[in-house]
C-alpha cells in the first residue's frame, strides 16, 4: 500500500475501464457506452483535491468527453494511437514523475503504458496479460467501481477522502 501513498497522476483508458466494455450500436450509428456513477464521483473529487487525472482512448466518443469534462477532468485524449508516447509526454521521464502515476488499463493496448507506469492496476476483468503486469487487481470489473476503487484507495491513505457537501455525483 505504500506505492499507493506516492500517487498524484491518474491515467484511465476509457472502454473496459470507465466503461463495462459494452457497445450498444444506436440506429443512428451511435456508440452508447455504459459508465458507473460512483467512478464519477471519485473523479470529481479527485479533480477537485487536486489529483492529476487523465483519460487515453484510442476510441472516440463526444459523449464519453463531454461527461468526462463535466466531472472536471479537462485532460481526456481519444483516438490515441500510440498511448506510451502521449503519456510520456504528458508526464515527462523523470523517474519521481513516473512512480507518482498510477496507470489502469484491462487490454493490450494499454500494456506498454503500464509497464511504464509507477503502479499498473487493472479491473478484475482485464485479460491474462494485463493481469499478470498490475500490481493490483481490483475486485470490480470494468465500468462497475474499479476507478473508484483505486481512487479511493489512494486517496484514503493520503487522508484525502473525506465527505465533500459541495459535489454532487454526476
Amino acid at each position: 500500500m505504500e506505492k499507493f501513498s506516492l500517487i498524484n497522476t491518474f491515467v484511465f483508458d476509457v472502454d473496459g475501464v470507465l466503461t463495462d466494455g459494452t457497445l450498444l450500436v444506436m440506429p443512428n450509428g451511435l456508440m452508447a457506452r455504459r459508465m458507473n456513477i460512483k467512478d464519477g464521483y471519485a473523479l470529481q473529487l479527485a479533480v477537485k483535491k487536486g489529483y492529476r487525472v487523465i483519460i487515453i482512448s484510442g476510441g472516440h466518443s463526444p459523449e464519453v468527453m463531454d461527461r468526462l469534462n463535466k466531472l472536471g477532468v479537462k485532460e481526456v485524449y481519444m483516438q490515441v494511437t500510440d498511448k506510451l508516447s502521449l503519456l510520456q509526454e504528458l508526464i515527462g521521464t523523470a523517474e519521481e514523475n513516473q512512480h507518482q502515476c498510477l496507470y489502469m488499463g484491462d487490454d493490450i493496448p494499454d500494456l506498454a503504458c503500464m509497464k511504464w507506469a509507477g503502479i499498473a492496476v487493472c479491473p478484475a476483468d482485464a485479460v491474462t496479460e494485463i493481469k499478470s503486469v498490475s500490481y493490483f487487481i481490483s475486485e470490480k470489473n470494468g465500468g462497475m467501481g474499479c476507478v473508484r476503487d483505486v481512487i479511493e484507495k489512494v486517496m484514503k491513505l493520503r487522508n484525502d477522502w473525506n465527505e465533500d457537501f459541495t459535489l454532487r455525483a454526476q
